[in-house]
């Protein structure tokens, strides 16, 4: 991976986690000051915990890309230690797929005229996980390329000990 391809990725990373942080603030801001009363119309206190939930599991995901990153740059990313960092990033497209759904059920009493809002909604969740299957068999991939690599190297130690 190029130095420019490196530092653009992390540029972004860096821009989506400043984005997050101040969204969290903001909503947690509004949580604690109350100056947002609700009308009784949306569940409003429920979506913003949704979302402060949902900017974590991002975070958690931007990290763990900024860690294989790290790990990609030293030539290491082939290892047991990249697999904790890829179950982060499935564990947190799986929770942001739940809260979605959560999300989705507490929007869904308001579209009983157009049902069509909640299904297409509940699409998208199931997009996201999809998201989150597709990353599991890249993980799946990854396993592949450790054990062949484990294996290319207990072959040059046994080559070694012939030579």
């Amino acid at each position: 991976m190029g130095k420019l391809t490196v530092g653009a990725l992390r540029a972004v990373l860096v821009m989506v986690l400043a984005g997050t942080v101040c969204v969290q603030a903001l909503m947690v801001w509004t949580l604690a000051a109350g100056a947002d009363p609700e009308d009784g119309s949306l569940p409003l206190t429920a979506f913003r915990v949704i979302v402060v939930l949902g900017m974590v599991s991002a975070q958690v995901a931007l990290v763990s890309v900024w860690r294989l990153v790290a790990m990609v740059r030293r030539g290491t990313v082939f290892s047991h230690a990249a697999f904790r960092y890829v179950d982060a990033v499935i564990g947190a497209i799986v929770a942001v797929a739940l809260l979605w759904f959560t999300v989705t059920a507490l929007n869904a009493p308001g579209q009983r005229e157009d049902p069509g809002v909640t299904v297409i909604m509940g699409g998208i969740g199931l997009a996201v996980l999809g998201v989150a299957l597709i990353v599991l068999v890249l993980r799946m991939l990854l396993a592949q390329a450790v054990a062949r690599d484990v294996e290319a190297a207990q072959m040059q130690a046994e080559l070694d000990e012939v030579i």
